[in-house]
């Protein structure tokens, strides 16, 4: 495994991430895998040299960090060897106060996370959307205190509008604050709108790019049928990915996927993820995976180059799409 810098920081990571939301209680979503089926997902990747795990406090209502940190304990990864990022953000109770970026929910928060994955630090804690309702100076500050407490090594966002990021970024840097090394954003081929502001954004900054859903919640690997939306127990369930993708257009990018991953002789989602990770600014995708050959596939990615005439073939059926992703 060659691992890369996240960022500007001295932070090195695997190239890819793990992502968790996969992992924790089926009770929370019917294609989740409860813990015992997740074992052997996080004992591979750790065996290929992944170190790189993403979660979040919503995922199984915290379940899924539950699951991430026994699974590191499970296979006996050092703790100074694994780098752990979740989030905080979405609504986790009633409670009024369980949700947003105010100083009272990051702060009561962090110490959830810590406590479900038997940690007592974050390498990665991310702001998992913008909270409009608070004032970037109380986020931001209340942040730049995890820091100083270590309880958080370092700081990331993820989906929000390239404004909104330039903001944060402009008031803590006018207070010597920690600052973001981050961006998970909503990127793939069949989503793109990120190119324009965002990821130009990043790039200027030094901000690593980690993308979720780099194979469009699956809709990539070429399984999703235009009529029926799939057939796997996620496709037909998850609202989520038929409110991003599965428009006209969308089919024709996966058209272009499937020809360049039948010449090749490899799976459709192997060229999806090389193209990703040939893109300017991108360091390490989110992957998630609920069966084997999704984890595996993943990594053969790793070692695919594609030529300027594939990338091309893979580029051209793109059309513009609004703005997706920023809300939950």
């Amino acid at each position: 495994m060659k691992y890369v810098k996240l960022g500007q920081t001295g932070l090195r990571v695997s190239p890819l991430s793990l992502g968790c939301m996969t992992y924790g209680a089926s009770t929370w979503r019917d294609w989740v895998l409860d813990e015992e089926a997740a074992l052997p997902f996080f004992g591979r990747a750790i065996e290929a040299g992944i170190n790189f795990f993403d979660t979040a406090d919503v995922y199984s209502l915290g379940q899924s960090e539950v699951v991430l940190g026994r699974a590191l304990k499970h296979f006996g990864l050092p703790r100074e060897r694994a780098v752990i990022a979740t989030k905080v953000w979405n609504v986790m109770s009633s409670d009024c106060n369980d949700r947003g970026l105010s100083r009272k929910h990051i702060m009561q928060g962090v110490d959830a996370s810590l406590r479900r994955l038997g940690t007592d630090y974050i390498d990665l804690y991310q702001i998992h959307r913008f909270d409009p309702h608070t004032p970037i100076e109380e986020t931001c500050e209340a942040l730049n205190d995890l820091v100083r407490m270590g309880k958080v090594l370092y700081l990331g966002a993820s989906s929000m509008f390239a404004w909104q990021f330039a903001k944060m970024l402009a008031v803590q840097a006018r207070h010597g604050w920690s600052r973001f090394v981050s961006m998970q954003n909503h990127y793939n081929l069949v989503y793109r709108e990120e190119e324009r502001e965002m990821i130009p954004l990043c790039i200027s900054e030094g901000i690593a790019v980690i993308p979720w859903s780099p194979l469009a919640r699956g809709f990539l690997a070429g399984n999703r049928a235009a009529v029926k939306a799939g057939e796997t127990t996620r496709a037909k369930s998850d609202d989520f990915a038929h409110r991003l993708y599965y428009q006209a257009d969308d089919h024709k990018v996966v058209d272009a996927v499937t020809a360049v991953a039948a010449a090749r002789g490899v799976p459709n989602a192997q060229i999806a993820l090389a193209w990703l990770l040939a893109q300017p600014g991108v360091t390490a995708p989110i992957i998630g995976a609920s069966k084997l050959h999704h984890l595996d596939d993943a990594l053969a990615a790793l070692t695919i180059t594609l030529d300027e005439s594939e990338l091309d073939t893979l580029a051209a059926p793109y059309r513009p799409h609004p703005v997706l992703g920023i809300t939950m």
